[in-house]
């Protein structure tokens, strides 16, 4: 179910609040392009700064305007076990195909504390969950053994990893195999990722260039067409600027100053982020204009 290329989806906001128009607007623009799947509520959706209304609503709006036509993979994780429970019940009832949820931040558990966090949300919401290792985030980094231990519970259907270590993607393939779906949490290591087994990725730049982004991957999933590896490459090494220039400063406000570029939302972010300074706003714009004048 989750393969392929899903986008991290940013929140929109106009006026101080969630620009609901805008949302639905880019989902779909998101399924027009070709998406294999939504993942609304996340780090790049801002999830830390929206109310649990919001939050509630956001996933609301997005399954509602997607209406089955791609996977929903809505963010409810929390460093509070009892609070992402709520989220992911309350995201399941939403009709949700599915839960994105971070490692647990700031309280920095041991690996058998995130090991029960997870099974006790898996216990109490029988919805399938994407694991999110994102240790520059949290604080905390999951283990591949720990990766092992959770794929035996039977709801467990994945693993959004962004450590950054191949090492990392490498071992929890060896000690998993196929119960766990892995999905790049960095896009710039997408196709590396796939290549030891990985099935896709959860992406911030294909908000801005989501058939571009889903064609690599797809060419990766087909990997044994007679030429489709050394094209990923290609559309793979190509993409590589505009995936670095997502990340010029903190995400997503390079993804949504590119958005606004476009015309498709307001450039807003929530405090404690800003938008993007002039320079971070010229690179952009020089990787989004270099891309399209023939990088691919």
């Amino acid at each position: 179910m989750f393969n392929g290329a899903l986008t991290a989806l940013v929140t929109p906001f106009r006026d101080g609040e969630v620009d609901e128009r805008a949302l639905r607007e880019l989902v779909e623009f998101q399924i027009q392009s070709g998406i294999d799947g939504l993942v609304p509520c996340g780090s790049t959706g801002e999830s830390a700064t929206l109310t649990h209304s919001e939050h509630d609503r956001v996933i609301s709006i997005v399954i509602h305007q997607t209406r089955r036509r791609v996977p929903v993979v809505a963010g409810t994780g929390s460093n509070s076990t009892a609070e992402a429970i709520r989220l992911t019940a309350s995201a399941r009832e939403a009709g949700a195909d599915g839960a994105l949820m971070i490692s647990p931040y700031y309280n920095k558990p041991t690996q058998d504390g995130i090991f029960r966090h997870y099974k006790m949300i898996a216990a109490a919401v029988d919805l399938p969950i994407i694991v999110y290792n994102i240790p520059g985030r949290t604080g905390s980094h999951i283990a591949p053994e720990t990766f092992a231990r959770l794929s035996e519970i039977r709801n467990i259907a994945g693993i959004k990893e962004a450590s950054g270590s191949m090492d990392q993607v490498s071992d929890i393939r060896r000690l998993c195999g196929d119960r766990l779906t892995i999905l790049s949490g960095d896009d710039a290591l997408t196709l590396p990722m796939m290549a030891v087994g990985a099935r896709g990725v959860i992406s911030v730049t294909s908000n801005v260039l989501p058939a571009e982004v889903a064609r690599v991957t797809r060419l990766a999933l087909e990997g044994a067409v007679p030429g489709n590896w050394d094209e990923a490459r290609r559309a793979h090494l190509a993409l590589l600027p505009v995936h670095e220039a997502m990340f010029v400063e903190a995400n997503p406000s390079p993804a949504k100053a590119a958005l606004a570029m476009r015309g498709v939302m307001k450039d807003v972010v929530r405090g404690p982020l800003a938008p993007c300074s002039e320079g971070a706003r010229k690179a952009v714009a020089a990787a989004l204009e270099a891309y399209g004048k023939g990088g691919r």
